[in-house]
């Protein structure tokens, strides 16, 4: 092991950690550089405590598939709670909770789907059961929890077990 993987276990993790910090701070002053590196090195010592398994991506161009995908759900997500809040009593909601039971079982691949779920406007994780493999959902706009299903199953599970599995 090299002396700079024994004082930095995770260099990319380190230069990532660092980056976002500053991208945060929105500066780049001797003080925000300092500062950022203390919080990435307290990072990737974190992650050393972790000891989190290893993981390889198996389809790198299901990434930019899943990528391109979520940023699209997104943009018409927001575009959709925005009529949802701007309607009035037009344009009633039916929230709710709905169960679905997923295939895939890979912790990282059910991170992704959990902050894919969660950051799309309108649908937050709520609870998700691994011994059964039941995820449970509330959905701002539920009309249809079929069509949900199918969405959640083939635009991002499928793409995810494709990813990881």
């Amino acid at each position: 092991m090299s002396l700079i993987r024994k004082v930095l276990p995770h260099p990319l993790l380190f230069l990532a950690l660092l980056a976002m910090w500053l991208l945060l701070m929105q500066s780049l002053s001797a003080g925000q550089l300092v500062l950022g590196a203390v919080v990435a090195f307290g990072g990737c010592w974190l992650m050393v405590a972790l000891d989190p398994p290893p993981t390889r991506l198996r389809r790198p161009r299901a990434v930019a598939r899943l990528a391109g995908r979520v940023f699209v759900d997104v943009f018409r997500s927001n575009i959709a709670v925005g009529r949802i809040i701007l309607g009035g009593e037009e344009r009633r909601t039916h929230s709710g909770f709905m169960s679905l039971r997923l295939d895939l079982t890979n912790s990282y691949g059910l991170a992704v789907l959990a902050i894919v779920l969660t950051c799309t406007p309108g649908t937050q994780w709520v609870h998700y059961d691994p011994s059964r493999g039941v995820l449970m959902l509330h959905v701002l706009d539920l009309v249809d929890e079929k069509e949900w299903v199918r969405i959640i199953k083939q635009r991002y599970e499928a793409l995810l077990m494709e990813i990881f599995e």
